[in-house]
């Protein structure tokens, strides 16, 4: 004698596998739509079927957008007690423990509107360069800040200020700024995203989004350097948890997390050569 009723209680693996994927996709959708509350109820939700070290590490990330930081280091420790290999966990933690102390275990929640456009972190040579900020804000305002962020570049006399959501966050590193400070006179635009961030580094790309005429001919990065190791994160965002570009890629907790990603370029730096003066380059006719 069966009891189809009871047959259905238990969904079988496939059922199971697909219950877990679907709350993966949905957890990944509204991260991607910036509702982080909704992000962290459904990776809650995915946990009840049990121990999961990336919906761990997803949660930990809704939190600290919501502005929640000792939730966050919370579920990035258990991400690690689950995985003691999980390296976003890791980075994550250590960051987390000097913006615990200089902010508190609460900040503001990010602005949903923070988040620079995909454009900006697809490479081009010649139109892209990375670079580091100098002269950093508090780490309380550093809290607020994450990868994938847009960045806008205001020329202040001889120095290139770095703002995010209208807050200075720092300074372009001189090498990068003195090149691009000319090409900004002349009528260039230029717009940034950040790539990674540690417990006291910031490291941007920054793309032209305008040549003027008077510029033709005159290459923002020369030489810069090209990657051909993008790492995804996840459909439509641009969120940056690594420092490092790592061989297998496969393995990571951010890869894993959806096919058919859009790509984000590693926080490598762009070389002392890529900004070297060129002969008359830049000069006036």
């Amino acid at each position: 004698m069966t009891f189809p009723e009871l047959e259905q209680a238990a969904p079988s693996a496939p059922s199971l596998s697909r219950i877990k994927r679907s709350l993966v996709d949905q957890a990944i959708v509204a991260a991607t739509a910036a509702r982080w509350a909704d992000a962290a109820e459904t990776n809650r939700r995915l946990l009840e079927y049990g121990p999961d070290p990336e919906a761990q590490n997803r949660l930990a990330k809704a939190l600290w957008e919501l502005g929640d930081l000792a939730g966050a280091r919370e579920h990035y420790q258990k991400a690690l007690a689950l995985d003691p290999t999980n390296r976003i966990a890791e980075r994550n933690i250590d960051r987390l423990k000097l913006l615990l102390v200089e902010a508190g275990e609460k900040t503001a929640p990010a602005d949903p509107t923070s988040k620079a456009p995909v454009s900006i972190f697809v490479e081009e040579t010649g139109k892209t360069g990375f670079a580091h900020l100098i002269e950093l804000a508090r780490a309380k305002v550093l809290a607020q800040v994450n990868p994938g962020d847009y960045v806008e570049l205001v020329a202040e006399g001889k120095r290139l200020i770095a703002m995010s959501n209208g807050i200075r966050i720092g300074v372009v590193e001189p090498r990068v700024a003195a090149r691009l400070l000319k090409l900004i006179g002349n009528g260039n635009k230029y717009a940034a995203g950040v790539t990674s961030l540690g417990a006291q580094d910031v490291r941007i790309i920054i793309r032209e989004v305008f040549q003027d005429p008077r510029n033709y001919g005159k290459v923002s990065f020369p030489m810069a350097a090209k990657s051909s190791d993008l790492r995804p994160y996840t459909k439509g965002t641009l969120l940056r948890e690594d420092e490092d570009l790592e061989e297998d890629l496969e393995d990571d907790v951010e890869d894993e997390e959806i096919e058919d990603l859009d790509r984000v370029l590693p926080s490598e730096v762009t070389p002392d050569e890529a900004f070297e003066e060129e002969p008359d380059e830049l000069e006036e006719p």
